[in-house]
């Protein structure tokens, strides 16, 4: 810590360079006087803050300019009594040695026995003082100085006119009553505002006050409709029911314009149909478990005001193939108490026994949700989920016609054979030498391919390798066998026993019914998590067969042992589920039969007919506003007012033509429309462009190529 003596000349010298400072209050207060003579009411307060913020500053600096180690130099250049030695006085005495505060002790005796010095620095009165004598003497002088003089405008014809001032009407007051629907729950209100965002189908009551009154007033709407304003005293007031976003224009009838001439816009926020969000179950097809006896749905719905009437939608499908027959059912339901009246849950435990449910059915549920909105409410409907009862026994063909079939059971021991046969290969590797070793490899390699390719077909794969007959490996293979010799082999590895047609049966029922192979994405029959797996399979192996085909069977074994676990898991959870509906043909018109009648039908040669694109007209018109030619922004505009209102941009469009046709001259509102437009511009399409006509030093070039006598 400081001495006190350190303190107490410190705290002086703040206090005399703020007063040097506080001086120079003296020549601004006369400054400010001068100019309140000479300059305007915003001149004089743009001085009066910049020479306060200036004062401040010099205050703040004032304060911060003098510290304890300006203070110690001071003491040191000042007094010959402090020894140079004055900055022990600052510090603690834990850091100081023996010898310093002997020191300090001599310096406090020193500093007892003598004044202490006067370290404040000197007064800066003069410049100040004799400035603000200066402008003292001004401030008189001032008053005494003429005005501005007056300079006439010249007239074009020679002779004097009185001057004609042009008046515009102004919109003293406006105030915008909104009541929005009654099914909404939105209090009214009142906006001073001519635009706002409001609930569709909300009431919308204006009154303005014009200054001065026109004969009369209405507002004009983008559509061409209008709303004339009724006068209540000096209040002019329209209602209108807004359903639609639209433009509007306030236009009077009188001899002085409107000042604010522009278009407003009013924004109907539209009513959005209900979010249904599915809890229980968590998947869309659910497996009756052993025991069950009920099962639990649970709803979450949301909307933007309330949420209204809800039902439960039940169809029982029983029997199979072309003996379904289907009962529909639905119940309302109610919803769990909540605070919040736009999100609620809905929860039921349904009893699929109690509606006939039982083994070989499909009980399919939905839920319908409506709002409140009136006249007419928004309903949304759930994706279906299905509680499935599986038949005791499914055949093959059952699988096609979807009720439950098993992926692939054919596959599933090749895998395994490739591994035994790697394991015994690498028993024997002690017993043979490296070009059979490795023939022997390359052959399980193989092997692991044509494996891979197969189960490829199931992710839309091609497969490439043809059918040909089977060699076990082997010590009378051959060993000069080649590596395309074994490409076109069926090394399938099936065990003794198995014949070649039952191999690919489910391949043969895909193939024909399904084609599921050529693109991935045509693999409907397998679901998302099925395919996972089997991708995993694939991958691992990939690598199996690159360790195999380099002669590492060893390297080659754990990623064949893991695309063995892969296949397990879909041998044990992967089916096939389609869902089964009865048939549901059209009404047919018997009064319409062999009677030639077409009315009503649709010509099918006329469904891919060219439409008109409206878009051509926006290209048309930026290029003709970006190269400055002549534009007929009537015609485009009265196309958007019209065909073009259908567009999602087609108000800020509008409001943007609007703006530039009544001021030609106006490059910010051209570029806006420009910006407009080219966000609203089509994507161009892909074409393919002729190769452009060469030049003669191109055609000259091509020649001689083609005779060869380019050097």
């Amino acid at each position: 810590m400081s001495h006190a003596v350190i303190g107490t000349l410190r705290k002086r010298m703040i206090r005399r360079h703020v007063a040097n400072v506080l001086i120079w209050v003296l020549p601004l207060i006369a400054a400010v006087a001068l100019l309140t003579r000479l300059a305007s009411f915003d001149v004089v307060l743009a001085a009066t803050f910049l020479a306060l913020v200036v004062l401040v500053y010099r205050l703040i600096r004032a304060v911060r300019c003098v510290d304890d180690a300006r203070v110690v130099r001071r003491l040191d250049a000042s007094s010959p009594v402090f020894e140079d030695s004055a900055d022990l006085l600052l510090g603690s005495a834990a850091k100081r040695t023996a010898l310093e505060d002997l020191q300090r002790q001599r310096l406090l005796a020193n500093i007892r026995s003598t004044a202490l010095p006067d370290l404040r620095p000197a007064w800066s009165w003069r410049v100040p003082l004799l400035l603000a004598g200066i402008m003292l003497v001004l401030i008189p002088l001032a008053g005494l100085l003429p005005g501005p003089a007056l300079i006439p405008l010249p007239q074009s014809n020679g002779s004097a006119q009185p001057e004609t001032r042009v008046l515009n009407t102004t919109i003293r007051s406006s105030l915008l009553d909104i009541e929005a629907p009654a099914y909404t729950g939105l209090a009214a209100r009142s906006e001073p505002v001519l635009e706002a965002k409001v609930a569709a189908g909300s009431q919308l009551r204006w009154r303005l006050e014009f200054d001065p009154q026109p004969v009369s007033a209405k507002l004009q709407f983008h559509d061409g409709s209008e709303i004339p304003l009724q006068q209540e005293q000096s209040v002019w007031v329209g209602e209108k029911v807004l359903n639609d976003s639209a433009l509007y224009r306030i236009a009077i009838d009188s001899s002085s314009p409107l000042l604010e001439d522009r278009l407003y816009r009013l924004d109907a926020i539209v009513d959005q149909p209900p979010e249904i969000h599915v809890l229980l179950p968590d998947k869309t097809l659910s497996l009756v478990d052993a025991g069950q006896r009920t099962w639990s749905l649970e709803f979450e719905v949301t909307d933007d005001y309330g949420i209204g009437d809800a039902r439960l939608a039940m169809t029982l499908a029983q029997g199979s193939g072309e003996q379904v027959t289907v009962s529909e059912r639905s119940e309302r339901l109610r919803a769990e108490a909540s605070a919040d009246p736009r999100r609620q849950r809905f929860r039921r435990q349904l009893d699929p026994a109690s509606l006939g449910f039982a083994a070989g059915d499909d009980l399919i549920v939905r839920l319908i949700v409506s709002d409140q909105r009136t006249p007419s409410a928004n309903t949304s409907r759930s994706a279906s989920y299905i509680l499935r009862w599986p038949p005791e026994r499914a055949s093959d063909g059952e699988g096609v016609e979807g009720i439950v079939q098993k992926v692939l059971p054919a596959y599933f021991r090749s895998q395994r054979q490739i591994i035994i046969d790697s394991e015994a290969l690498i028993e024997e590797h002690s017993r043979l030498d490296d070009d059979r070793f490795l023939a022997r490899s390359d052959k399980i390699g193989v092997d692991q391919k044509i494996l891979r390719l197969r189960y490829g077909q199931f992710l839309g794969e091609e497969f490439e390798s043809g059918a040909a007959e089977r060699h076990e490996p082997g010590e009378h293979d051959d060993d000069k066998a080649t590596q395309q010799d074994a490409l076109t082999e069926d090394h399938g590895h099936e065990p003794e026993g198995s014949s070649a047609s039952t191999f690919g049966e489910v391949s043969n029922i895909l193939a024909e019914y399904g084609h599921t192979h050529d693109h991935a994405g045509a693999a409907t029959l397998l679901d998302p998590q099925t395919k996972k797996i089997l991708k995993s399979a694939l991958a691992e192996m990939w690598q199996a067969e690159l360790h195999l085909r380099q002669g590492h069977p060893g390297k080659a074994l754990p990623y064949e042992n893991r695309a063995l676990a892969y296949i397990k898991q879909v041998q044990q959870s992967t089916r096939i589920y389609l869902s089964r509906v009865g048939l549901e043909l059209p009404p047919v018109d018997t009064s319409r039969r062999l009677t030639g009648e077409r009315k009503g039908l649709r010509d099918p040669r006329g469904v891919l007919v060219d439409s008109d694109r409206d878009d051509q007209k926006i290209s048309h018109i930026y290029q003709s506003l970006s190269s400055d030619s002549s534009v007929d922004l009537e015609a485009f505009d009265g196309w958007l007012r019209g065909e073009g209102a259908k567009r999602a941009d087609a108000l800020n469009l509008i409001a943007a033509v609007d703006a530039l046709r009544r001021q030609p001259q106006c490059s910010e509102c051209r570029e806006r429309l420009l910006n407009l437009l080219w966000q609203a511009l089509p994507p161009s399409p892909v074409v393919t462009r002729l190769r452009d006509t060469p030049d003669a030093a191109g055609r000259d070039y091509l020649d001689r190529i083609n005779d060869g006598t380019l050097p």
